[in-house]
């Protein structure tokens, strides 16, 4: 993202959310992920999704969700991810732990809590080198979140070139904000391919879609210049 015309500095805000991302939750996939955009933009992206919600007789009020897509809701489901692609002022980067079972914390001298944070820098590092002041929002997960979040804070901005580039980084839920569904949907998809899932017809079709639309293999990285879907695929610091 670039200046302004009138020469200030544009606002992007990110919308991060995760999956599977316990360290004894019996799954070896973990997610980290966010959706970002210019913060002028938030108005009219909520429009338009309450345009697709109307066209499926699907209340504005229903959150999209990865655990909700199904058979009955897949033709708004689908409309929800083309929208995502035409449009674009939205573009998602995401770390996936491939397993994070084998992971050696002991090796590098850390805590599953600082492996952690060390994801979701890997997430935030494309997105700290645009040309803008940066929002960050978090999908609370637990009650631990507040002390997760200044944490991260000081993590970020001690990585950040500008000290005074992230001007915030807040807690919301998940019923506050569009964008942070829609993260949730690309995130799922992703943690479910990469699980090797399949049982459910509706889930394999948009992950079919995110595949077409990409023309990526989602289990492997992307190229770190790759603006509108970029996934990074870590493997080290195994057993």
């Amino acid at each position: 993202y670039k200046l302004n015309t009138n020469g200030a500095v544009m606002v992007v805000n990110v919308y991060c959310d995760e999956s599977c991302h316990l360290e004894n939750d019996n799954i070896k996939v973990m997610a980290i992920g966010g959706i970002y955009l210019p913060e002028n933009s938030i108005r009219q992206i909520n429009k338009d999704i309450n345009g697709i919600k109307d066209k499926h007789r699907v209340s504005r009020f229903r959150e999209i969700k990865w655990t909700k897509v199904s058979t009955s809701l897949i033709d708004y489901y689908i409309d929800i991810v083309n929208y995502f692609f035409e449009n674009e002022l939205l573009s998602f980067r995401a770390v996936i732990v491939l397993d994070k079972t084998k992971l050696d914390h002991a090796e590098y001298n850390q805590t599953f809590d600082e492996f952690y944070y060390k994801m979701y820098y890997l997430t935030l590092v494309k997105i700290l080198g645009v040309d803008s002041n940066i929002k960050i929002y978090i999908d609370i997960k637990d009650t631990n979140g507040q002390k997760k979040v200044e944490k991260l804070q000081k993590i970020l901005n001690n990585k950040a070139r500008d000290k005074n580039k992230i001007t915030r980084i807040q807690q919301i839920r998940s019923h506050e904000s569009t964008i942070l569904q829609l993260a949730d949907l690309l995130i799922g998809a992703l943690t479910y391919i990469n699980r090797g899932l399949s049982s459910s017809d509706a889930k394999n079709r948009i992950c079919h879609l995110i595949q077409e639309k990409t023309k990526q293999n989602l289990t492997k990285s992307s190229n770190f210049s790759e603006h509108k879907f970029n996934i990074f695929c870590f493997e080290g610091e195994t057993r």
